[in-house]
């Protein structure tokens, strides 16, 4: 556990940022599914469509966990600001903080690890 083992994107234009990051590095980005949201090589990562939740931007590492509650709370008494609290799709645990220097970062555990 806590290992980064995940990134992300976000991003208002989902195809630009396809046409970027697949032009740079060669990633396969799939489709998007209902949730707006395209795998990258496989697993590695993901493309998210974030002009449904407010058309944010991002790029971060996802930091696996034991427990995000508990790992949530842990970084707010340490000074971080919960960006996207956490949320339960039903196969993972996720959420969003931004630390004390204005950097944001995930921590997330797949519910089968419950």
């Amino acid at each position: 556990m806590n290992r980064v083992d995940y990134f992300e994107i976000g991003s208002p234009d989902p195809e630009a940022s396809k046409a970027f990051y697949a032009g740079l590095f060669d990633w396969e980005v799939g489709p998007p599914g209902p949730a707006a949201y395209s795998m990258v090589n496989g697993d590695a990562g993901g493309l998210w469509d974030t002009s449904a939740i407010g058309a944010a931007s991002w790029a971060i590492f996802y930091v696996h966990v034991d427990d995000v509650p508990a790992a949530l709370a842990r970084a707010v008494s340490l000074g971080a600001e919960v960006a996207m609290p956490v949320v339960d799709n039903g196969r993972i645990e996720f959420a969003h903080l931004v630390d004390p220097l204005g950097n944001r970062f995930g921590i997330w555990r797949p519910k089968d690890e419950a």
